[in-house]
Order: structure tokens, then sequence, then C-alpha cells
């Protein structure tokens, strides 16, 4: 067993897990929660589990409350772009606090913000500003709604688009009533998505989609540019609003529009996750024909306006341009995962990486419990590289080639452990 096995620390998250689970239903809620995430079965050695809090991060790597280091492939589930701590843009938030935050009205901040977007996002005439990733893609289905007049939405079965109650993928407290109004096709099937749009009878608003397929459990799947033409074509045909889903995606893939490149361009583009590098910022872009829609809907929040969030979204920008983060994160997602394709072959593992590299999933061939992702990601986090067993991971800007090599001579050990636990 490593000297790093050995060492990792659990005393203060033990204790503070302990305390939660006294005044938080379920001890965590949500994407974070790390009930999710069984330790690894059979293998002695990966006991400690996953931590569940974390007291600060920097760059690349993250610190638990015990004081453990790891190189973090999650970044925060993705926020994360620029590196923890960035002193750029926690610069200029620390300059908007100074002033304050949330006033009685917005600061100029949020209409530079707003025209920082549109003059980068081709098909951005306007932009529309929230906290979560929710808000953003849920003012985005009642803005198409508004538009059009029309009440049904089509989706990808499968995929996530937020956590309300049309799109949350819990079914606790979930009415039937809550998504009488969508009807489902199968991501890159355009012979299904004829079927969709048959099945709403003439009342469809918008169709939602991610850029590429990153439904949980699966492998990701990138888009077919024939479909995302169909479906151009299609929303087109029927009066129907295009929603692209950029939460998870934006500013990794391309920072004017992840379908730029092939070409497609959506009605209305919902954002959140990195666009702040962590600060608490969505944002909702669209084209002219629905901007007097969007004027008529109410939609608030009491946070919403805060500078901050502008303040960081303006930073963040500014850095991603200025280091040209979109081919950093390439570079470096490009180097792991050639360097774990290397090690799972030289240990005689079969694994499968999928979908952009920025935005990396690794699995297990013929692992269907995930026994085996799962000990190997206990494994890395044991060794100090933080993995998930089969939600997408992500690249920043801030993993430089220090980081990706100390990453891959762990995995490269985890590897090793997994073959032989003794």
């Amino acid at each position: 067993m490593t000297a790093l096995t050995e060492t990792r620390r659990t005393s203060a998250d033990d204790s503070l897990r302990a305390r939660a689970a006294a005044v938080i239903p379920g001890g965590m809620y949500g994407h974070m929660s790390v009930h999710q995430l069984p330790m690894a079965a059979g293998h002695p050695h990966f006991t400690a589990g996953y931590p569940q809090f974390y007291e600060r991060g920097a760059g690349a790597r993250i610190w638990d409350v015990d004081g453990n280091e790891y190189i973090d492939f999650m970044c925060a589930y993705g926020p994360m772009i620029a590196g923890y701590a960035n002193p750029e843009i926690d610069s200029a938030v620390a300059a908007v606090q100074r002033r304050g935050d949330v006033l009685t009205g917005p600061m100029p901040e949020l209409v530079d913000y707003a025209e920082a977007l549109v003059d980068l996002i081709p098909s951005a005439d306007w932009a529309m500003f929230a906290k979560n990733g929710t808000d953003a893609t849920s003012m985005a289905v009642v803005v198409a709604r508004a538009a059009t007049g029309r009440s049904r939405l089509l989706k990808a079965r499968a995929s996530y688009h937020g956590s309300n109650a049309w799109f949350t993928p819990g079914a606790a407290g979930i009415t039937a009533a809550d998504r009488a109004d969508i009807r489902y096709f199968e991501y890159n099937d355009l012979a299904s998505l004829e079927a969709a749009i048959a099945a709403a009878d003439g009342d469809v608003a918008g169709i939602i989609l991610t850029p590429y397929q990153h439904d949980g459990y699966v492998d990701q799947e990138l888009v077919d540019v024939a479909f995302a033409r169909g479906v151009r074509a299609a929303a087109d045909r029927i009066g129907a609003a295009l929603i692209l889903d950029e939460v998870r995606t934006g500013f990794r893939l391309d920072i004017t529009g992840a379908w730029e490149s092939i070409g497609v361009r959506p009605d209305l583009t919902a954002y959140s996750k990195a666009i702040g590098n962590g600060y608490s910022i969505a944002a909702l872009v669209g084209r002219d024909s629905l901007r007097q829609a969007a004027s008529e809907i109410f939609v608030t929040g009491s946070f919403w306006m805060g500078g901050v969030g502008f303040a960081a979204g303006l930073a963040t920008l500014a850095h991603l341009r200025a280091v040209d983060g979109v081919a950093r994160m390439t570079a470096a997602g490009q180097a792991f995962r050639d360097g774990l394709a290397q090690q799972a072959a030289a240990s005689g593992y079969a694994i499968s990486q999928s979908g952009p590299v920025t935005m990396p999933l690794v699995r297990f061939v013929d692992d269907p419990d995930f026994a085996l992702g799962i000990a190997f990601s206990n494994a890395a986090l044991n060794l100090g590289v933080l993995l998930h067993p089969w939600h997408n991971m992500f690249v920043s800007a801030a993993h430089s080639a220090t980081d990706i090599a100390e990453a891959l001579d762990r995995t490269d050990r985890a590897f090793r452990e997994l073959r032989d636990p003794r």
C-alpha cells in the first residue's frame, strides 16, 4: 500500500457529516451528495470514500477539510474553468464587493456583460441573467412559450436540463401534470424527433438539446452534424424555438457557441456553471425574433442582479480569451486521455473514453454495476486525484502540463493497485 493511501485523513469530514446529518435532510442533497459514491467493495485498501466537505482550492487543486490535497478533475461539477482562487477574477470581484453587490438596482456591470456576450456569441442579440443553470433553462422554455403561444416542449429522453419539476430526474414530489407537456425523442435520431413532433399535434413551443449527449451512467455521444442540422430545419419548419442548453458545456467547447463549428445556431442558449468561474451567474441569450417575448415574461430573483456575478463573468471571459482557454483545456484533456488509455492497456483493462476531451468520461468496459470504475476512482482518490466513476469530468484552463503529468503518475499507480490490491 502506498504512503499516500496510508496517510489520508478523514476525521474532520466524519465529524462534519455527523453534524450535518442532524440538521440537513439526508446529511446532504443534490449532485454534491457523496452518498451516491460508494466505497469500493472487495478492495481493502480503498476504504476512505469520497470527502463530503472541502476547505479550499487553488488552481487545479482542492483540499478537503482534513487537509488532503487532490488534483481535481470535477472542477466543482463544472463551474471552475479558470482555476480555483484565480487572482484576476477574484480581484475583479473584490473591486465590486467594495461598492456592494445586491443593491436596489443593478450595477453598470450588468450592461457591460450583456454587451460582451452579444459581441461574443453570433446567435445572441440580447441577454438576460439569473443565478443557476435551472434558472436559465426555465427562462428559455417560458420565452419559447410566450413567443409561440404554444405549450409543448420536445426533449431528448434522458437529457438533464435542470432540477425544476419539468426536468429533474427524480420522481419524489413530481406529478404527471408537471410533465404533461413534454414529448420525448432519442438523441441523434431524426426519425425519433419527427415522431415526437407528430405526437405533439402541432403544439410545439420549443426543442431543447444539449450540444452533445452527456447523460449519466452511459458513454457520452457527440452530436451527429446531420442531426443538429435536421433539428434546426425541423424547428424552422414547425415554427418552434431551438434551445441549446450550454449550462454544462459553455466556454469549454467553443466560447462563441458549441455548434458554431458545424454551422448550426440556436434561437435561445442557456449558460451557467463555468461562465463566472464559480461565482453564481447564469445567462439566457437569444435572437432578435424572440426579443419581444423575452421582454413580456416575468422572471426575477432577489439576487439575480448582484454585481459580483457580472464582474466575475467579465473577468472570466477576459481570462479565457487571454490564455486561449479552449485550446489550453483541449491540450490538457487530450494528454490526460492519451495517458489513461496507455495505462489501462498496460494494466490489462479495457476502458472507454467518450465525449470531448475537455469534458471526459472514463468507463470500464463490461462493468455494468461500475464496480471497477468505483474501485479505480477510489484508488485514484486515495492517491490524490479526484475522478468520478460515472459522471463526466471537467478539465480547466488551470490544468497545467505539470498537473496532468502528476495526475497520470498517480493514476498509473491506481491501475496497478486495482490489479493487485494486496
